[in-house]
């Protein structure tokens, strides 16, 4: 961002945090000095836009939106707008009676609409992970809060669904007297739908946000109560949402090609190539991670991960249409893209499907909408349903790539070690708190290099809360770190050159019996991993049961996956590559980084996980008579050996852990100027046998 772009931060630094809003007719002034092309009712447009986008680590940087090159004057100006806008759309205060006034007010939009039901999934149209504010629907509806649910609204009754990980948030936050409690993996909609509904209804549904099979599951539970499934044009709970955050804009910048190591016109040549020989004209890009892999940009419209939302088609010859809005584009991102990029208004993206009609063209059915196979279909395209090609490739990590995680990693490690000799510190003197160690954590990340967002809402749990794998602290749940128990943090950080995801597992005090056995065969399933060798052609799921086998002779397990993919400077959770108990095609590819996080999980108790990141390498080993691969750890941070059983482990474990703490030792001592952190260090990597 430009230098004369500081306005807020000087006003932080002097304990000020508000800037004053002269009027329209100053700030108007200012525009037209700056050579600005908006004028003040498009600026306050703009803001609101991103006010709906991710809060940004730099928060004057949406300001070059307005002019490339914007005065302190400007600067000033702008963010007082921005502050009196966000306090003018500040939300009323929430009660029970405004879910039920919600409820009702969707109730009457389905009688406009000639439906008898709707569903209500968290998702947004590009299918992501984390969605906008403007696209958190069920969280309006219900006050659910977690990251995976879905609603049903019939004109008698409403349910909310939500998996394992939710059944006691969802009964703290859902009022239970206007949505029944239901599980969404044991009793999914489509099967509660199957005898909800009447015969003759109608139950409607957002083709932007579900999937083909996910339309397909819904149709086959309607369909046995002898109901209609009809998509709608028009969201009802978009015209009941007073005050609804608009469509995000946060600014959209090149990923320099120091961080990307290969050019956009050489990946959009590729990706054509391979249409081509597959005899298609074209695919439909709908996922931002592949468009922002694809065309080397980064933005901020989602939070925790930076992407830039919009659409695409990519026709066998490498010329793009990114169909986005021009508004958000940074100044000379028009540049960066290129003579074969074409920036298209988001209206546009419909007439441009139909223009596809006759053609062959490429959609991945498990991340695009229903929407577009609707409109492809009904423009006579010949569809093939195939994963979107940019997938396997952006897993595939570049060495420019692969250098630039090791060094986030060895950043990343720096404010880990310095956390956790905090943490050592502190937490005997009592009252430590979970929200209050985590946002310690996100400080000492905050002074790295690089440095621009964690990568997902930290899971910091105390005792019986981690034994929830994916509890989220909150002002009712939080607990105090007390002595005899475990503490869980997993966290992660967003850089300019790398994402990190880490797991650590600490003793707050001393540890009984049982947590020592259970942590200890969590660290062997973790190291059997880790040493892994392996040849071409196995998928994750034949690696799974390294990972397991500890804890399965004591008769235990874990309920979810052991590893998931990760991405450059991009989302925490990649796909396709994974490691999980389920079966599974994909190859791990010299290249792919992947999560090692076996855990341990006693309800009401305590939960164990401890994470690595891994890089899926090739070996050269003597006598080999395949290609073989193995995995290159790149988290270094130490593990914690006071829940450690060490009669459990083998010589081979034991060596494993003192080379990876030597490492460890190795490569963050340098970086510590603290001499507390480095005293730390050094005494929590010595040898387990002295």
């Amino acid at each position: 961002m430009p230098a004369c772009c500081k306005v807020y931060g000087a006003m932080m630094q002097k304990k000020d945090c508000r800037l004053i809003y002269q009027g329209d007719a100053v700030l108007a002034g200012l525009l037209a000095k700056s050579g600005s092309i908006y004028s003040v009712a498009e600026v306050r447009s703009l803001i609101s836009g991103v006010l709906g986008s991710a809060e940004a680590r730099d928060p004057e940087a949406w300001c070059v939106l307005v002019a490339p090159d914007p005065s302190p004057a400007l600067v000033a100006q702008l963010m007082g707008l921005k502050d009196q806008i966000a306090h003018d759309a500040a939300p009323d205060p929430i009660d029970g009676a405004t879910y039920r006034a919600r409820l009702a007010s969707v109730r009457t939009g389905l009688v406009t609409l000639g439906i008898d039901g709707f569903l209500v999934p968290r998702a947004d149209e590009f299918q992501n992970e984390y969605v906008p504010a403007g696209n958190e629907r069920l969280q309006w509806l219900t006050g659910f809060n977690g990251s995976a649910g879905t609603a049903v609204v019939l004109g008698d009754r409403a349910a909310i669904f939500v998996d394992g990980r939710y059944t006691v948030q969802v009964r703290a936050e859902v009022d239970g007297s206007l949505f029944e409690y239901r599980h969404l993996v044991t009793e999914p909609p489509e099967e509660w739908l199957a005898t909800a509904l009447k015969p003759g209804q109608r139950f409607g549904y957002d083709p932007w946000l579900l999937t083909p099979a996910q339309v397909d599951k819904l149709r086959a539970g309607v369909a046995k109560a002898g109901a209609e499934l009809v998509p709608v044009a028009s969201n009802p709970l978009d015209a009941a949402w007073e005050r609804r955050p608009a469509a995000p804009l946060g600014p959209v910048r090149a990923h320099e090609l120091e961080f990307s190591g290969k050019s956009s016109a050489d990946k959009r040549r590729e990706i054509g190539e391979a249409l081509s020989a597959d005899k298609r004209d074209a695919t439909v890009l709908t996922m931002a991670d592949s468009l922002a892999w694809l065309l080397n940009i980064r933005g901020s419209d989602v939070p925790h991960t930076p992407l830039a939302l919009g659409l695409a088609i990519l026709d066998k010859d490498g010329q793009l249409d990114l169909f986005v809005d021009r508004r958000k584009l940074a100044p000379g991102l028009e540049s960066h893209l290129g003579n074969s990029v074409a920036v298209r208004d988001m209206a546009e993206f419909g007439p441009a499907l139909d223009a596809l009609g006759g053609k062959i063209v490429q959609v991945d059915p498990v991340t695009t909408a229903s929407w577009v196979f609707d409109r492809l279909d009904k423009a006579g395209a010949r569809l093939v349903r195939a994963a979107d090609p940019c997938k396997l490739p952006k897993a595939i990590k570049n060495p420019v790539e692969l250098d630039g995680s090791r060094r986030a990693h060895r950043r990343d490690a720096a404010a880990m070690v310095k956390f956790l000799a905090w943490l050592d510190a502190e937490a005997p003197k009592g009252g430590l708190k979970e929200i209050t160690v985590s946002d310690r954590l996100e400080a000492f990340r905050a002074e790295g290099d690089r440095f621009r967002d964690l990568s997902f809402p930290s899971i910091s749990a105390a005792g019986p809360n981690a034994a929830l794998p994916h509890y989220r602290s909150g002002p009712a749940t939080e607990r105090v770190l007390e002595p005899g128990t475990l503490y869980l943090i997993d966290s992660g950080a967003q850089y300019l050159d790398g994402t990190t995801d880490i797991t650590r597992t600490v003793a707050i005090g001393t540890p009984t019996a049982e947590m020592k056995d259970r942590y200890t065969r969590v660290l062997k399933g973790h190291i059997a991993l880790s040493m892994a060798r392996f040849p071409k052609g196995t998928t994750g799921g034949a690696l799974d049961v390294l990972a397991r086998l500890p804890l399965w002779m004591a008769g235990v397990n874990f309920d979810h996956g052991t590893g998931h993919g990760v991405g450059s400077y991009l989302s925490v959770h990649e796909g396709p590559q994974r490691i999980a108990a389920f079966a599974d095609t994909q190859p791990l590819i010299p290249g792919m980084i992947l999560s090692n996080e076996p855990g341990y999980y006693k309800e009401g108790h305590f939960g164990i996980r401890i994470e690595n990141l891994i890089v899926v390498t090739r070996l050269e080993l003597p006598g080999a008579e395949r290609e073989m691969s193995g995995f290159e750890t790149i988290t270094f941070c130490p593990i914690d050996r006071r829940p450690i059983e060490l009669s459990l482990l083998s010589d081979d474990e034991i060596a494993w852990l003192d080379a990876y703490h030597a490492k460890t030792r190795e490569i963050v001592l340098p970086t510590l100027e603290d001499p507390a952190a480095r005293a730390w260090l050094e005494a929590n990597t010595t040898p387990l046998r002295a």
